[in-house]
């Protein structure tokens, strides 16, 4: 075994998935970067060495299809023709078709759709309680890149299920019954983009899926590009609000008056995405530790975005934290491609609840999702404290 310090951090405990914060902080004080018998492959935990590893084309993602691969085909043919999974120039190939519809520009055009979207949720909220992960932070995100990239929204239901569906096959060891439900939905979510792609070959329309079929991709590598946008293009912004607000309201904050500096703050304080893997394809060096060839390494996102070498009083929430670098989105080739997006709709969806609801409040303990990698609330329930 490799001579490097070693954890055995369980990260399916349940005391680690309720609150991993204390853990990361225990672990990141002991050892930077540490071999992890469980997963067979590295942890690292402080921001450096987070950011390091995404900048380091040594090290990348290489996706490898799950076992049984026939059974799983439909979840793999996903993985395997997408731009995450895939490293330049292959990765390049598969961004750039999609890249120009994130730009900040076209972002900044659907702005006034998202607070006309936020105010029709709320107006159907009740001020005497209400989910606010149901009614307000799931159908707003979804809503909107469904529509922009041209699904009707009348499937966004559907588009939700599927979505959790296949996330929760990133988690450590799923069991057979969210392996064959992600292999349904992989296989229900690709037959509609196929459909739809193929009405919008005969008569394109003003959104992503008309301009994806006009591009050299593949059947295949259109189908994997909706399904990542329509995935990622919700599941990020629906994590981020109900654990940044679930944050803030135990501890009775409201937004700063800058609210971009909150939403960045909830960004880093609860990361969404807590892990993600790369493999070393060279010899590479992370910190004081040696990764051979094969290795597989993975980075702490949320650990990295409480390191107090970079952030002062990293477990504090502040609403209005100025400097603020953290890597919930990611750095290097693979940055969110809907970062943009994300920041904005969570701006306003964030701006359009309080104004709504100044004096909002928790009504009853937050039911978290139960998983790790992507760290999240199923139901939040709130009340205006003066309804």
């Amino acid at each position: 075994m490799p001579s490097a310090p070693t954890t055995s951090l369980d990260l399916t405990a349940a005391e680690v998935i309720a609150d991993p914060y204390p853990f990361f902080a225990d672990e990141r004080a002991r050892h930077p970067v540490a071999w992890h018998e469980a997963s067979g492959g590295y942890l690292v935990f402080d921001h450096a060495g987070v950011s390091a590893v995404q900048r380091d084309r040594r090290l990348g993602r290489l996706w490898t299809d799950r076992e049984p691969a026939r059974r799983l085909e439909p979840f793999n043919l996903l993985h395997r023709n997408q731009m995450m999974e895939n490293e330049p120039p292959e990765h390049t190939r598969l961004r750039r078709p999609v890249a120009a519809a994130f730009a900040r520009g076209h972002i900044e055009r659907l702005r006034p759709r998202v607070r006309e979207l936020a105010g029709s949720l709320l107006a159907d909220t009740d001020p005497a309680g209400f989910d606010v992960i149901a009614e307000y932070a799931e159908p707003l995100p979804v809503l909107v890149i469904a529509e922009l990239v041209g699904v009707p929204a009348s499937f966004a239901p559907e588009l939700r299920a599927w979505s959790q569906a296949i996330v929760r096959m990133y988690e450590a060891s799923p069991p057979a019954a969210v392996v064959e439900a992600a292999v349904g939905a992989a296989s229900d979510f690709a037959a509609l983009v196929r459909d739809l792609a193929e009405v919008r070959r005969k008569a394109p329309a003003e959104d992503l899926i008309s301009d994806l079929v006009a591009t050299e991709l593949g059947d295949d590598e259109v189908v994997a590009a909706v399904v990542l946008l329509l995935n990622a293009g919700h599941e990020a912004s629906v994590n981020v609000f109900g654990n940044g607000l679930v944050a803030m309201l135990q501890r009775g904050l409201s937004p700063a008056a800058e609210v971009a500096l909150t939403v960045e703050e909830m960004l880093r304080f609860d990361s969404a995405l807590q892990l993600f893997e790369r493999t070393a394809t060279e010899p590479v060096t992370i910190g004081d530790v040696e990764v051979e060839p094969g290795q597989k390494v993975s980075v702490l996102l949320g650990s990295a975005n409480r390191d107090p070498a970079v952030f002062a009083q990293p477990d504090e929430f502040r609403v209005d934290r100025a400097t603020n670098p953290h890597l919930a989105f990611g750095v290097g080739v693979h940055f969110c491609l809907g970062a943009p997006l994300a920041r904005m709709e969570l701006v306003e969806s964030v701006q359009a609840l309080f104004t709504t609801y100044p004096d909002l409040a928790l009504a009853g303990e937050p039911e978290s999702r139960g998983t790790f990698v992507l760290r999240g609330y199923h139901r939040v329930a709130v009340r205006s404290a003066h309804a």
